[in-house]
């Protein structure tokens, strides 16, 4: 089983802001595959699920705000008795990278970043993370917790929509199929 779980929050006043890029992702994922998103108050998430090669594949939307996203994640490993070092995607912003640039890690520090600090104590610090670049040169204008807060610009979700989705898509495949890599994409 894999559990391909994203970062961002909760409510649409945070629909379009650079930490819900895990979330658009994910919903853009369910429209191209035509699958339903369920609320599971047990997992304080919402899951859609389907079948890829045999194996069960959970999307899932934490409804916890971001900095508290690791006990949804905990309730989900220990519920299905998933090995995070194998089983587990997190897909979340990363604003020390720019935008447009997608990296694939398989472990490590939080960062500065305070949901991969609430998965990290959760589930340890070994599990694949789709990191996708989010900083631009408002970044250095603006403090960390207004620019992940904000929206992205018309030109962003462009890029967005023709070329970072897409790819990241593409990358969640992957993951399902075992195949995935570290690398780092620029977009």
């Amino acid at each position: 089983m894999k559990l391909i779980f994203a970062q961002g929050n909760p409510g649409l006043e945070y629909n379009k802001t650079r930490h819900n890029v895990g979330f658009r992702i994910l919903d853009a994922y369910t429209e191209q595959h035509k699958l339903d998103w369920t609320t599971k108050a047990k997992f304080l998430a919402d899951v859609a699920e389907f079948t890829e090669i045999g194996e069960k594949v959970l999307l899932v939307k934490p409804t916890t705000f971001y900095n508290e996203t690791g006990r949804s994640a905990r309730a989900l490993v220990d519920f299905y008795k998933l090995d995070p070092t194998h089983d587990v995607l997190v897909i979340h912003d990363d604003l020390a990278l720019p935008f447009g640039t997608i990296r694939v890690r398989e472990k490590g520090s939080d960062a500065g970043n305070n949901g991969i600090k609430s998965l990290n104590a959760h589930l340890g610090e070994t599990y694949t993370r789709l990191r996708i670049g989010t900083w631009n040169e408002l970044r250095d204008k603006m403090g960390d917790i207004d620019f992940v807060l904000a929206k992205f610009s018309s030109s962003e979700i462009k890029r967005l929509q023709d070329d970072i989705i897409p790819h990241a898509i593409t990358l969640i495949e992957a993951f399902c199929h075992g195949t995935l890599e570290t690398t780092s994409h620029t977009l």
